[in-house]
C-alpha cells in the first residue's frame, strides 16, 4: 500500500506555530529563521533550568545558559537547512515512514555536527567530525531527532484537523445556502398557486354562461403565465419587469370584475430600472384585489406606486377596499404576507422590510421598502424567490 504523502512538504508547519500566537504571521524564510533562533533559545533555556535543578554544576546559571545557547543555535540551524533541503529534494510521492526515516537521519547527523561544532568553538579549535565522535554522539542525536519528530508531527496534525475543520464549514456554509435556495423555492411554490387556481375556477365558471370572456380571460392567463414564467426563470429582474407583470395579473382579473376593477401605475423610468427579486409585487397586487376589492360591491381602484428617495425603494400598492379588516379564514390563506416578508428578509437583508398600513383614503397600503444598495441580487438568488 502506497502511504505517500504528496503534501508533506506543504502542511509542515514550523514547531513555534503550535502555539497560536505565533500563528499571525505569514510563512516566510526571515519569519521561519527567526523562529528558528527563538526556538533554540528556549530550548536552550530549558535545558539550562533542567540542569541547574537536578544537577551539581560548578557553573553558574549564565554561564550555563550560554553554553545552551550557543549548542542549541548550532543544532538547530543546521536541523532547520536539512529539513527544509529534504522538503525541496525528496520527491512528494516518497512514503510517509520513508520520509520520517530520512527527517530522523538527518536531525541526527545535524545535532552531532552541531555539538561537534558547539565545542570546537568553545576550545577555539577546528570542528572534527570523525568516526569516533560521530559514534559517540549519533546515539544523542537519534534523541534528539525523535523529539524534534514528535513536535513536528503534532504540528502537521493541527495542521490536517485545521484543514478538516474548514471542509467541514464550507461544506456547512454550502448546505446552508443550499437550504436557503430550497426554502425560496418552497415560497414561490405557495405563492403562485393562488393566482393560478382562482383563475382556472374562474375561467371554468365562465365557459358556459359568458363563453366570451372564458376566452377572454384564458388568452389574457397564457400572456400572464408566460410574463411568469420568464421572470421567475430570469437570472434578474428589474422593478418595470415586476410592474409589467401585475399590469398583466390586472388585465387577467379585469375580464372577470369590469368596472369594479379600476388600476393605474405610477413609476418614474429611473425606479423601473431598478433590480429587484422576482415576484415580490404580484403577491401585494394578489392581496389587494382578494381582500380589499372582491369583498365590496362597488369594487374600488389598485394603485401601483414606486419612488426612489433617501437611499430606499419604495414600492407601495393603494387599494380602495374594505380596509385593514380581519378575514375569514380559508384553505391554504395567510401564508403569502409571512412567505413575502421571509423572501424580502433573505433577498434584501435586515433593512428591508414590508409594512401594511391604513389607507387614508379607505383601504389599505402595502409598502416594500427596499434598501438601494441591496437591490441589487446575484443571479442564484434572483432566480429563487
Amino acid at each position: 500500500m502506497n502511504t505517500a504523502s504528496p503534501t508533506l512538504a506543504r502542511r509542515r508547519s514550523h514547531p513555534l506555530e503550535l502555539f497560536p500566537v505565533f500563528r499571525r504571521w505569514p510563512r516566510s524564510t526571515g519569519r521561519d529563521l527567526l523562529y528558528t533562533a527563538l526556538w533554540n533559545t528556549l530550548i536552550a533555556l530549558a535545558i539550562t533550568v533542567v540542569l541547574q535543578a537536578f544537577g551539581n554544576w560548578p557553573s553558574s546559571f549564565f554561564t550555563m545558559f550560554g553554553y545552551s545557547l550557543l549548542a542549541s543555535q548550532c543544532v538547530g540551524f543546521p536541523v532547520h537547512g536539512a529539513l527544509r533541503l529534504l522538503e525541496t529534494v525528496v520527491p512528494p510521492t516518497t512514503s510517509r515512514l520513508a520520509a520520517r526515516l530520512l527527517e530522523l537521519a538527518a536531525i541526527a547527523l545535524c545535532a552531532a555536527f552541531g555539538l561537534v561544532l558547539s565545542g570546537a568553538i568553545l576550545r577555539g579549535v577546528p570542528p572534527v567530525l570523525n568516526s569516533d565522535a560521530l559514534a559517540g554522539l549519533l546515539p544523542l542525536g537519534l534523541v534528539i531527532g525523535a523529539a524534534m519528530l514528535t513536535v513536528l508531527v503534532a504540528g502537521e496534525r493541527r495542521i490536517e484537523r485545521q484543514t478538516l475543520e474548514a471542509r467541514q464549514q464550507e461544506q456547512m456554509a454550502n448546505a446552508a445556502r443550499l437550504l436557503a435556495e430550497a426554502q425560496l423555492s418552497a415560497l414561490q411554490a405557495q405563492i403562485e398557486p393562488h393566482f393560478l387556481y382562482n383563475t382556472l375556477a374562474n375561467v371554468v365558471s365562465l365557459i358556459d354562461s359568458h363563453p366570451a370572456q372564458a376566452k377572454r380571460m384564458l388568452e389574457r392567463f397564457i400572456d400572464y403565465l408566460r410574463a411568469s414564467l420568464a421572470a421567475s426563470r430570469a437570472g434578474s429582474a428589474t422593478l418595470g419587469a415586476e410592474l409589467d407583470l401585475a399590469a398583466s395579473y390586472l388585465d387577467v382579473l379585469g375580464v372577470r370584475m369590469g368596472e369594479r376593477l379600476r388600476w393605474r401605475i405610477e413609476a418614474g423610468d429611473a425606479a423601473r430600472a431598478l433590480p429587484i427579486a422576482p415576484m415580490l409585487v404580484q403577491p401585494l397586487v394578489e392581496n389587494a384585489v382578494m381582500h380589499g376589492l372582491e369583498p365590496k360591491v362597488d369594487g374600488g381602484e389598485i394603485v401601483l406606486h414606486a419612488a426612489v428617495a433617501d437611499g430606499v425603494l419604495r414600492i407601495e400598492v393603494r387599494d380602495s377596499g374594505r380596509g385593514l379588516v380581519a378575514a375569514p379564514p380559508r384553505p391554504g390563506g395567510g401564508v403569502g404576507l409571512s412567505n413575502l416578508r421571509a423572501r424580502v428578509r433573505q433577498l434584501h437583508g435586515q433593512g428591508a422590510r414590508l409594512e401594511l398600513l391604513d389607507n387614508p383614503g379607505g383601504g389599505v397600503v402595502a409598502r416594500l421598502i427596499l434598501p438601494l444598495s441591496q437591490t441589487e441580487v446575484t443571479p442564484s438568488t434572483a432566480a429563487l424567490p
